[in-house]
């Protein structure tokens, strides 16, 4: 037979104080409550199994203590870390987080959303796919917080945490230049409605503005999670105009890259230079070490989350951009480019 479930009334009355009295000790209100009565309490909870009753709870106080997170892809490293450090914030905050894989899908995201209002969670944070700015904006402004994070789109006005993408492009750049590269191949998904992939080449023409070189747009070459790489690395090394160093703009790509030369028996750095944006895990243990731009994924899942629950307990609080600085990591693919 199935024991009937312990109610906030049996735990007051175990320890001898009222209901109220026993919600306070919950609630971990204790400013006008004697030892005595705190200890009654605990041991009560702990001899009846008392499990709070949040639906109950987030009625009176309209709060649940649950975020909703929306990932485009829960098995990259990057996103893994990111994870960790919400949830490390939100756990020393007494917040659950419900967490969603959208896998670059529009109507998965969607869904997702709509469910997280359903459960009347206090808020989210997504890194989000870019179909959805307006659905997104709206459930901002009129149903929940929303905080963004790893990439921003243009008209979709939250707050927003993400990597200081020119900052480090420039950076790198720059690295590449003063080892003496002129001619560096940009390889990037398209980013003409992504304003975080619009930063990161900004930068690389920054670099090159500073240092009075042109920026050579056949060194582009477009990567899609489709097709790939959709031209070939080898080929451009053996153009009329070839690049000395490439410079990708995501793990996904530098791997494909890196591919493509070891499959050529291309040597790094010996004949072309490689520089990745993004850390690859392990990545000082492959054959030839690669140099990359480091974010810091885990501190910048702790300013989305600090960032949402500010906006949680401030609601009219305005919408900010926080940029987390990257640095620059460097290992064995990059040298001086060939005579």
């Amino acid at each position: 037979m199935n024991k009937s479930k312990v109610r906030l009334i049996d735990v007051a009355e175990k320890a001898g104080v009222s209901k109220s009295t026993a919600s306070q000790f919950l609630n971990g209100r204790f400013d006008f409550m004697s030892f005595d009565t705190r200890l009654r309490l605990q041991k009560a909870v702990e001899e009846l199994n008392y499990v709070p009753n949040n639906i109950a709870r987030s009625l009176k106080t309209n709060k649940t203590k649950t975020l909703g997170v929306i990932v485009r892809d829960i098995s990259s490293y990057y996103t893994s870390q990111t994870i960790r450090g919400m949830d490390d914030y939100c756990k020393s905050h007494g917040y659950d987080l419900f967490i969603y894989n959208s896998d670059f899908e529009p109507k998965t995201e969607k869904n997702a959303l709509t469910t997280l209002c359903q459960l009347n969670v206090d808020g989210a944070i997504i890194a989000s796919c870019g179909n959805n700015a307006k659905l997104i904006e709206d459930i901002s402004n009129n149903t929940m917080p929303v905080v963004q994070f790893q990439l921003e789109h243009d008209d979709c006005d939250t707050g927003i945490v993400v990597a200081d993408y020119k900052r480090a492009s420039f950076d790198a750049t720059e690295y590449l230049i003063n080892l003496g590269h002129k001619h560096i191949c940009f390889v990037t998904q398209k980013f003409e409605s992504v304003k975080s992939r619009q930063e990161k080449y900004q930068g690389f023409v920054d670099a090159h503005t500073k240092h009075n070189l042109p920026v050579d747009e056949t060194l582009t070459i477009h990567w899609s999670r489709q097709d790939g790489l959709h031209r070939s690395p080898i080929d451009m090394l053996k153009s009329d105009n070839p690049p000395t160093a490439f410079f990708t703009q995501q793990i996904a790509i530098t791997i494909d890259v890196l591919k493509e030369l070891e499959a050529a028996n291309i040597p790094i750095p010996q004949d072309v230079s490689l520089l990745g944006f993004e850390e690859i895990p392990m990545a000082e243990f492959f054959k030839v070490p690669i140099t990359v731009i480091k974010q810091q994924p885990y501190e910048l899942g702790g300013e989305a989350a600090r960032m949402l629950m500010n906006k949680i307990n401030n609601p009219k609080s305005v919408n900010t951009r926080m940029l987390v600085p990257c640095s620059l990591v460097e290992r064995s693919s990059c040298a001086a480019p060939k005579a």
